[in-house]
């Protein structure tokens, strides 16, 4: 049995905080406002994967009211979220991502992005697709003033 999930997440761009996207550090002068790291990419892919089992989502496990989680990077988050998918008996069969921004460009980081979550999701680095695209000077991320990212998460049954 096969469950599919999708996930989005968007954050500001600030001044004093890490950009912080796909487990690594971009440097880049500006950073993602949030109570967490505010890494949009494993945002987006942790609630495509609990969305593709009905948990609800990222909000509803680390609720950025609970001081825990302030600052916290967003691998760890990701490695509870993958527990709770093998608890259901599930593993992951593909991801695929598009990230939007602007700026910083990112093309030279997604190789090492794909390598952290690949380590971090125990899966193959091909079963991970990381694209970038950029909104042509249209609405906030156009503007450089956010970052936003889409994933879809394909989960299968561990028989």
């Amino acid at each position: 049995m096969f469950r599919i999930g999708n996930g989005y997440d968007i954050h500001r761009l600030v001044e004093g905080r890490k950009c912080v996207l796909g487990g690594i550090e971009i440097p880049f002068e500006k950073g993602l406002l949030g109570h967490s790291d505010a890494d949009v990419l494993i945002h987006a892919i942790m609630d495509a994967m609990l969305g593709a089992l009905s948990l609800g989502d990222i909000g509803k496990h680390f609720p950025p009211s609970d001081e825990k989680y302030k600052d916290i990077s967003s691998l760890k988050l990701l490695k509870e979220v993958k527990t709770l998918i093998k608890e259901k008996s599930y593993n992951i069969g593909n991801i695929d991502t598009v990230i939007q921004a602007e700026k910083p460009k990112l093309l030279k980081y997604i190789p090492m992005m794909r390598k952290v979550l690949s380590n971090e999701l125990d899966v193959d680095q091909d079963q991970i697709s990381i694209k970038a695209t950029t909104m042509e000077g249209l609405g906030e991320i156009g503007k450089e003033n956010a970052i936003a990212s889409y994933a879809t998460v394909l989960l299968k049954k561990i028989h």
